[in-house]
């Protein structure tokens, strides 16, 4: 280089920095920031502010302010925790979900297994059962056991009243056992899902190096094949563990009769008049705290990528012959589908066309009465369904907007700060829908806003409870569509909104849909957070049901539930057709 141009150089250099700090670089520096995507993260931000933080953050300074004074203290958390009776009632959640989780396990693991190592005929027949266990309603198979097991009038206990003469009854779903029960008979597809998951992932050389040194198929299963899977087993254990002390409808039908107070059905008491929601938030606390470190651990479990197998890249996986014991394995996977869907179905469609349920099945006792009362002279039956459908399809659509454009910046890295995104964005997983009602209730039910019991509010909390499963389905579709395909659009002349619109989104169109059909069928039978938002118009379905159950009306109740389950088998089954049989239970 001569002397000249490496003069030159540095006045170059000092140039270019003397017309960037110009007022006219500055402003095009500032331009640059207001493309539409700058402003797209600005308004979602904002927008998780609304749904996530604002909520949230209302919930805590609720506990901690005075009702009367509105000055900082800590009385509410005395009130919360000052009494041996709410107490217990956490106690009781959480003996109740450790036992729930445990009954999952049971049934669960033995299935998974079975559907995934052996020879086992009907393995789709297991799927087949956890996916139905999983559309049901817990509140209805709550109401199916009612009608199965309710002391004295219940079918089970007529029928061992009958054959054995005897005047007592053998089973009470109205007992801590019982309850526990039927929680986990809803509840334990997430633990299958979780082991089958696992299991699939494992190579058959463990197994055989077990086999050549002597052991048989029990002994390996039990001394290698589960503890392999043993951190995924527990991953789906903690799952259920936070269902089912994040509960409300199985517990208020159940326990409140049996007089078992848990912490959801003591929120719920809270919110009897007079409301006390500063007393609920500081009682809601530590279930949030307590959901939040087992999400924490259950993270850490599934984190570890090599608790499967030490035996390197892939492997053969062989399906263990069971010789006559695989008929013994398909027993077991009817029995869990006979316990889960079957016999608690079969007791609502009896009640739902009775005319007196515990009359049993005779001619004389069918009607359609209790169908012809909803539809046609139920006051609020009509209006419930609508208000069900109209909030779950306007929350599935504004929860996979607002994640796909999320997923769009975070995991393009459009802008700064992407991962907090991400973060608010999948925060309400670890925040119970109860809880996250009580924020809401805290945040938006006074004024200004004054939306308790409007439209806007049951929108705006179905969305939030709702939008990690969206973000789940947006942020796994992206990752599958190559960067180049949107740079070519830029080059063409487009920017990113038009790539979004042009390309993205069409890609990801399976992806999509099958997030908002799996948000729409969620919202349409979420009551947790429904029975703590609804105003007098606003009732949907589940709210109806939980209503007709305190009345007692098992028929028109059981009809009300299969109009509930016949349209949401209509939406599987549009799921199946257009994105796959296993949409609901695939784990991104």
């Amino acid at each position: 280089m001569s002397s000249s141009a490496a003069d030159a150089a540095p006045k170059t250099a000092a140039a270019a920095r003397a017309a960037a700090a110009a007022p006219e670089g500055v402003l095009l520096r500032r331009l640059r920031y207001a493309e539409p995507a700058t402003l797209l993260w600005i308004v979602l931000i904002g927008v998780l502010v609304v749904l996530v933080v604002w909520p949230v953050a209302e919930l805590l300074l609720t506990s901690l302010r005075s009702a009367r004074t509105g000055t900082f203290t800590l009385s509410n958390y005395t009130a919360a925790y000052g009494r041996m009776r709410y107490v217990d009632a956490l106690l009781n959640s959480l003996a109740l979900g450790a036992v729930s989780a445990a009954i999952c396990a049971v049934l669960a693991v033995p299935m998974a297994w079975a559907a995934s190592r052996t020879d086992m005929p009907g393995r789709g027949f297991a799927w087949l059962t956890v996916l139905a266990a999983f559309i049901i309603p817990p509140y209805l198979g709550a109401i199916g056991w009612i009608l199965l097991a309710g002391p004295n009038s219940g079918w089970i206990n007529q029928a061992w009243m009958w054959l054995t003469g005897s005047e007592h009854s053998i089973v009470n779903v109205y007992s801590f056992w019982g309850l526990a029960f039927v929680i986990a008979l809803n509840a334990y597809p997430f633990v299958f899902i979780f082991a089958k998951s696992g299991l699939d992932l494992i190579s058959s050389e463990m197994e055989d190096a077990a086999n050549i040194l002597g052991a048989g198929t029990w002994l390996t299963t039990m001394r290698i094949t589960l503890p392999l899977v043993g951190p995924a087993i527990l991953a789906g254990v903690i799952l259920v563990f936070l269902e089912a002390i994040a509960l409300f409808g199985t517990p208020a039908i159940i326990g409140i009769p049996a007089r078992i107070n848990v912490v959801t059905t003591q929120l719920w008491q809270f919110f009897e008049a007079p409301v006390r929601a500063e007393v609920a938030a500081a009682y809601a606390m530590p279930l949030l705290l307590i959901t939040a470190l087992l999400i924490l651990v259950q993270r850490l479990l599934l984190g570890r990528k090599g608790y499967v197998s030490q035996t390197g890249k892939g492997g053969e996986r062989r399906p263990i012959p069971l010789g006559p014991l695989r008929w013994v394995m398909f027993g077991w996977c009817v029995l869990v589908f006979l316990l889960s869907v079957a016999a608690p179905m079969v007791a609502l469609v009896q009640a739902s066309f009775a005319k007196a349920w515990g009359r049993g099945f005779s001619f004389d006792n069918l009607t359609l009465g209790n169908y012809t009362y909803l539809l046609f002279e139920h006051d609020a039956a009509w209006s419930a369904v609508v208000n069900t459908f109209v909030f779950a399809a306007a929350s599935a659509t504004f929860a996979v907007v607002v994640a796909l454009a999320i997923a769009y910046i975070v995991k393009r890295r459009v802008m700064p700060f992407g991962s907090l995104l991400a973060f608010l964005c999948m925060a309400p997983f670890v925040i119970p829908g109860i809880v996250m009602a009580i924020g809401f209730y805290a945040a938006y039910a006074g004024p200004p806003l004054l939306l308790y019991g409007t439209s806007a509010m049951m929108i705006l909390a179905f969305t939030t409870r709702f939008l990690p499963i969206a973000y789940a389905n947006g942020a796994a579709g992206m990752q599958m569509i190559h960067p180049e395909m949107e740079e070519a659009v830029r080059i063409l002349g487009g920017g990113r909104i038009t790539a979004i619109r042009r390309v993205v989104a069409p890609l990801l169109k399976k992806a999509l849909l099958g997030g908002w059909l799996l948000v729409f069928i969620l919202a349409t039978r979420e009551l947790s957070a429904a029975i703590f938002l609804v105003g007098p118009e606003t009732r949907t379905i589940s709210v109806l049901l939980y209503d007709l159950s305190e009345e007692g009306n098992f028929e028109v109740l059981s009809a009300l539930g299969g109009i509930l389950l016949v349209i949401t088998l209509a939406f599987v089954g549009i799921g199946m057709k257009l994105i796959g049989r296993d949409f609901m239970l695939r784990r991104e």
